[in-house]
């Protein structure tokens, strides 16, 4: 296995671990069985037992939450930072060459303009760590870009349809719950205006279409994607619920042919015929995909947890495959069904 060390274990650095990421990829990897925590970096709650900021890790860990960054120490750092602070977070340390990354921000996910991004002039580009359509390359990547929630979630719906070349106007709506927003305090993630209320917003222009449309169109045997999409935030706290709507010719029978085949050999999307609903896939890193067919018109439901599949879990599964490991390793997770 690459970049161990002596025993296989693989020593893990996570930075930001104070939000909810952060949050969940401790959890996974305490439990995980080949990674061992060498330390949570956290600059606002440095020297706090990690438990008191994550209340369910109590007599799980003693850890404290640290601002000494010992890179030498660890085989991989994940850098669960705000948006734009990963990349200045890189441009402020020296981070040995053999240590791998993945970034759970957005400030090096491929788009058209910029498919293979780097950092530091270093020649080694960050891979767009979504394994359903580019495990290959994240096997032998040093550096992995963990795609968004609700990219991840759109994408996984359509992967099947952009290979075959049946993609062109596509019509999404998707609703998230608090988490999607961050830990930190706003407005609308407010309790007194989350309750029994729902919005729009970033209406055509959420910042994960770029990576979504890279991704259909790099898979495209012809036509490029034209992808509309409406976010709203519910009033729930975990989970994305996709819909996705297009005209397609073929047979529902042909389509969900499509599907099995698509993702035979990956085994955390899994195709139902039953209604899709979100309690299915919380706490959990699968994706679920529904297919409904009335006349021309396909819609493909699509659901995930935002903080695994979406985040913290999917960097497991990419950690995992970076190093040799089984892809489902330490992401055998029950969902929040009851």
């Amino acid at each position: 296995m690459s970049n161990m060390n002596d025993n296989n274990t693989i020593r893990v650095g996570i930075i930001g671990g104070a939000g909810y990421t952060g949050g969940e990829l401790t959890r996974l990897l305490i439990h995980h069985p080949n990674t061992t925590i060498q330390f949570v970096h956290s600059n606002s709650q440095a020297g706090r037992l990690i438990s008191h900021i994550h209340a369910d890790l109590a007599g799980e860990t003693e850890m404290i939450f640290t601002n000494d960054l010992s890179f030498h120490t660890v085989d991989v750092l994940f850098l669960c930072l705000a948006h734009g602070d990963a990349k200045k977070f890189l441009a402020q340390h020296d981070i040995p060459d053999n240590v791998k990354i993945i970034d759970l921000s957005n400030d090096h996910r491929a788009t058209e303009a910029n498919p293979y991004p780097s950092y530091n002039n270093n020649r080694r580009p960050f891979i767009y760590g979504l394994p359903e359509v580019n495990k290959e390359e994240i096997v032998s990547a040093t550096y992995v870009a963990n795609p968004g929630c609700f990219a991840t979630t759109i994408q996984l719906g359509l992967l099947p349809l952009a290979k075959a070349g049946l993609l062109r106007d596509v019509y999404t709506t998707g609703i998230t719950g608090s988490t999607g927003a961050g830990a930190g305090m706003s407005e609308t993630s407010h309790f007194s205006w989350r309750a029994n209320n729902i919005q729009a917003y970033k209406t055509l222009s959420h910042q994960h279409l770029h990576e979504v449309v890279f991704t259909l169109n790099k898979l495209k045997s012809r036509n490029n994607t034209n992808l509309n999409f409406i976010p709203w935030r519910g009033d729930f706290t975990r989970g994305i619920f996709v819909s996705s709507q297009l005209t397609c010719d073929l047979s529902l029978s042909s389509i969900e042919e499509l599907y099995e085949s698509y993702y035979a050999n990956h085994p955390f999307t899994t195709l139902v015929t039953n209604s899709l609903f979100l309690k299915q896939v919380v706490n959990t890193n699968k994706c679920m995909i529904q297919l409904e067919k009335v006349g021309h018109q396909l819609v493909v439901h699509s659901a995930i947890d935002n903080l695994l599949k979406g985040a913290s879990g999917q960097a497991v599964q990419n950690m995992n495959l970076m190093f040799g490991l089984e892809e489902t390793s330490g992401l055998q997770l029950k969902a929040n069904y009851f």
